[in-house]
């Protein structure tokens, strides 16, 4: 697979915000008296896009609340706390590696843009990436479209993007643009949803590049 462009999912797949994003969503429940989802493996078996439907699993109801209302809580809550979530282990280190190797890399986000610019010029990983995808509201209904706008206007075929995820929905994308995937079991979905895609399902970061490697080399 020469010629690789490497798409990355963001968060929960390069950004450890998992905790934080059970942790806020938990706190929105309280305030309105309903009960918080128990633990983390809870919240990974439940977390989903659209994101609308994940909210009305962990326990909201959106015949007596907005959703644009609720989504603009969370997003308030979140942009204050995630500057202090961390990459994942070996993010670094394999950002640098495939940059290294010529092989062009690309953020393709759900998040809000102006966040994500805000976390990336934070953490400092900005200049590895050569675009940066994300929203510009924070719905987060879906990263497909974004994708295929990006894929038409970038002359690239599906055959030579490579997909890097931690959920279903990144999965799909691919699928949908005719890319390869690769999805990371540390993040916003347990293992088990994951492994239901067919497409290899790793670990850690290190295990993604390690296969990428081998990809490169055929």
């Amino acid at each position: 697979m020469k010629d690789v462009t490497v798409v990355w999912d963001w968060n929960g797949t390069l950004l450890d915000d998992v905790a934080l994003n059970c942790a806020i969503m938990n706190r929105m429940l309280r305030r309105r008296g309903k009960p918080p989802i128990p633990s983390l493996e809870v919240y990974r078996q439940i977390f989903g896009f659209p994101i609308v439907g994940y909210y009305q699993r962990a326990g909201f109801d959106f015949a007596t609340e907005d959703y644009e209302t609720v989504a603009d809580e969370y997003m308030a809550l979140y942009r204050r706390d995630s500057m202090e979530c961390r990459l994942f282990p070996g993010v670094r280190e394999a950002l640098f590696k495939l940059r290294r190797r010529g092989v062009r890399q690309v953020i393709l986000s759900a998040s809000q843009q102006d966040c994500l610019m805000e976390q990336l010029s934070y953490l400092d990983i900005g200049a590895s990436f050569d675009e940066v995808l994300a929203l510009h509201h924070c719905l987060a209904h879906s990263k497909a479209e974004l994708a295929e706008e990006w894929m038409k206007a970038s002359h690239l075929s599906g055959d030579k993007l490579l997909f890097v995820g931690d959920t279903l929905h990144d999965f799909e994308v691919s699928k949908r643009l005719g890319a390869s995937c690769i999805l990371v079991a540390a993040g916003h979905q347990n293992k088990e949803r994951l492994l239901t895609c067919g497409c290899p399902v790793v670990d850690s970061i290190g295990d993604v590049v390690q296969l990428i490697e081998k990809m490169i080399a055929r």
